[in-house]
């Protein structure tokens, strides 16, 4: 019953952040990714969202509106991963033109896996073995994206810590050797607390500081990109911590 109430805050936390920040920009929050034109209405629909969504983030906290309002906040993050999927069509082997999309499916495990727990509260059904997969090969992406751009990650460490470079591989083997522990089941609760503490700390030694910085980081301009970058931290966190929740050292059952 813990489990369930700490998952159903984690996500209210980061649904309510990624409405409240669509609501403040009048773009769709997750990835700054202009409404498809083809679709009229485009401010209908984007605040619509937002306000479903925060609809949803306040039924979570009510037992039984728990599993509509995750199903919710899912169609959300499902737009979310269709918006940001056309780069792949120009680009399909490219790692940048899959970032948007792997951050959706990130959010999206932890959704499915709070469904499933409120859906099956006395069985751990396949479903969530699925979304613990998902997650953790969504990690194996971040930390290969770490490799593919290690200057750029090595130009968002903190100035205070030493060896840049080296910590931009560390943690990017980190992000894999986790992905894998949870994917082949090996400490996956372990691996998983690990990852969900390493994006936790990413917003906290990074984005939360980059607002602070003088001069600011290229990297953390406009402030629109700050702000949605720290918000989408802190959905991944939130689903990396409802993922480590739902994990044992155990395999689930059938």
């Amino acid at each position: 019953m813990r489990t369930v109430i700490l998952g159903r805050g984690l996500l209210a936390i980061a649904g309510a952040s990624l409405a409240l920040m669509s609501l403040v920009y009048g773009d769709f929050a997750p990835a700054w990714k202009s409404w498809p034109g083809w679709i009229p209405g485009g401010a209908v629909w984007i605040d619509g969202f937002a306000l479903l969504v925060l609809a949803a983030a306040a039924g979570l906290w009510v037992p039984r509106l728990a599993l509509p309002s995750a199903v919710a906040i899912g169609v959300y993050y499902g737009v979310w991963a269709v918006i940001a999927a056309p780069p792949i069509l120009a680009d399909p082997l490219g790692v940048g033109a899959w970032y948007g999309v792997m951050e959706a499916m990130t959010s999206l495990a932890g959704v499915a896996i709070l469904y499933a727990l409120l859906r099956w509260p006395s069985s751990v059904p396949r479903a969530i073995r699925a979304a613990q997969i998902l997650f953790g090969l969504t990690c194996i992406f971040y930390g290969w994206s770490h490799f593919a751009f290690a200057d750029y990650t090595a130009g968002m460490v903190p100035s205070w810590l030493p060896g840049h470079l080296g910590l931009a591989y560390a943690t990017g083997a980190g992000h894999m050797a986790a992905g894998v522990g949870i994917v082949i089941g090996l400490l996956p609760r372990l691996a998983a607390i690990l990852e969900a503490a390493m994006m936790s700390l990413f917003g906290l030694l990074v984005w939360v500081p980059s607002f602070w910085a003088d001069p600011r980081p290229a990297w953390a301009t406009p402030p629109q990109n700050q702000w949605s970058e720290l918000v989408v931290t802190l959905v991944l966190a939130a689903s990396a911590w409802i993922v480590a929740i739902s994990l044992t050292d155990r395999r689930p059952s059938k």
